[in-house]
């Protein structure tokens, strides 16, 4: 009898688990590979986790986008606890080709290519220095390297993706014979990745791909990204960010210039926000450097309406919320493991560079006779003191008599009137005292009062 009835919840556990459906989570990358991306990335991989997935089908077509963060989606992929494949739906070039050696298989579109992973200028395309194809044949190679080696039919070890061959697809000097030679950068065909072990398969749709698989029952959940994740992508894009810190350092700068607060600090404070508030939300940076520039803030705001002068508060206001800018910039640079490595150093020195020489470019044009009214209006004296609002200007043409003779109309005990040619002047003896009628020399000219002495 016992044994009757485990054989039967054996039975019927077995039936349960071949019914059980196998949670496949869609995550579409089909957008320039950028900050965006790498928080869609991100949320993606962190959701599947929380469903419990068995399953990652990454569902990619990008013509590529910046290393820095193809570098941290293909380390977050490569680090999935959860199995990942890439379904090349036509497009998997440059930073592109990069994600999708991360994966762990690969299936492409009959039509699809893959490759073309030189780092190329984003302005003109023309290919970058070597150092930076350097960095970028590493990545390729230690990212095939991953997937390690399998046995082949001749009983020998050899690359299940041979690393020779990413490296072709950032450098036209390798050659892998039977395949390129050393005059152009390797783009795969579905086939030829296929033969060289770069892809598994070729399928239609995400629906062969899983059959491929062997996956017959399953569900499938997708990646939705929210408005929210857009822009919070925009904003720790680094375009945006040097933008935002131009703003900060030029707020600064105008607001130490005028009096009161004004727009120049309103200015500052919402590009702060902006600058911390999507790095921290996402867990980029840590909560102490959002408090660093804080206290700056305050130490700063101390030394304008506090302290006279600007001493001490003041420059380590200053220091704080520098470091906090550039402690956010090496943290949102930094790897997923969050370690700092000389890319993000160098991407945080041009990011500051770009932004500060903007922000003085800027500046030398708003305060410059070239600039808006509204700022130049600020910033410089304008305002005129009429005499019809009681500012009194001092006549100094009377300067003109210092040597001239004259006569005293008065006695001048010491002050008194001379005249000169049928004018009359107030004038002061300059010693003593001096009769009516006697002939006087002007001998100066003196906070707007004529002195005389006997001639």
């Amino acid at each position: 009898m016992k044994r009757t009835l485990l054989t039967l919840i054996t039975l019927i556990v077995s039936i349960a688990a071949y019914c059980t459906d196998t949670l496949v989570y869609i995550l579409p990358i089909n957008d320039e590979i950028g900050s965006t991306t790498w928080r869609h990335t991100k949320r993606g991989l962190e959701e599947a986790s929380q469903m419990n997935a068995s399953l990652i089908l990454l569902h990619l077509n990008t013509y590529g986008g910046t290393v820095e963060h193809a570098d941290s989606m293909r380390t977050a992929l490569l680090h999935s606890p959860i199995p990942v494949v890439a379904f090349v739906d036509n497009n998997a070039a440059s930073a592109g080709a990069l994600i999708a050696l991360a994966c762990d298989s690969v299936y492409m579109r009959p039509d699809a290519s893959m490759g073309a992973a030189t780092v190329v200028n984003g302005n003109d395309g023309t290919a970058m220095p070597d150092k930076y194809q350097s960095y970028m044949r590493a990545m390729m190679r230690a990212t095939a390297e991953q997937h390690g080696k399998i046995k082949g039919n001749d009983s020998t070890w050899r690359w299940r993706r041979d690393p020779l061959i990413a490296e072709a697809m950032v450098d036209t000097r390798i050659v892998v014979p039977g395949l390129i030679d050393s005059t152009k950068v390797l783009t795969f065909t579905p086939d030829e990745a296929i033969r060289w072990g770069y892809a598994d398969g070729k399928a239609d749709s995400i629906d062969d791909v899983i059959s491929q698989l062997g996956i017959n029952h399953y569900t499938t959940a997708t990646f939705r990204a929210s408005w929210v994740d857009n822009l919070m992508g925009f904003l720790t894009s680094p375009a945006i960010q040097a933008i935002l810190i131009m703003i900060i350092i030029g707020g600064i700068y105008f607001e130490l210039q005028t009096p009161g607060m004004g727009f120049p600090s309103l200015a500052a404070l919402t590009a702060a926000i902006l600058y911390f508030l999507p790095l921290f939300l996402t867990g980029i940076v840590s909560s102490w450097v959002v408090l660093l520039f804080v206290g700056g803030l305050i130490l700063l705001l101390i030394e304008i309406f506090i302290i006279p002068g600007f001493g001490i508060a003041g420059i380590a206001g200053c220091c704080a919320m520098a470091g906090a800018v550039i402690i956010g910039l090496l943290e949102s640079f930094s790897l997923p493991s969050g370690h700092i490595d000389i890319t993000a150093i160098w991407q945080t020195i041009l990011t500051l560079s770009i932004a500060t020489a903007a922000c003085i470019a800027l500046i030398m044009y708003l305060t410059s006779h070239y600039g808006p009214k509204f700022i130049t209006r600020t910033t410089e004296l304008t305002h005129s003191q009429r005499i019809e609002e009681g500012y009194i200007g001092v006549d100094t043409s009377l300067k003109r008599l210092v040597g001239q003779s004259a006569q005293a109309l008065t006695d001048l005990r010491p002050a008194g009137k001379i005249i000169i040619d049928d004018n009359e002047y107030d004038a002061v003896a300059q010693r003593g005292f001096i009769e009516a009628g006697t002939a006087v020399r002007i001998t100066r000219f003196e906070n707007a009062q004529l002195y005389v002495l006997p001639d």
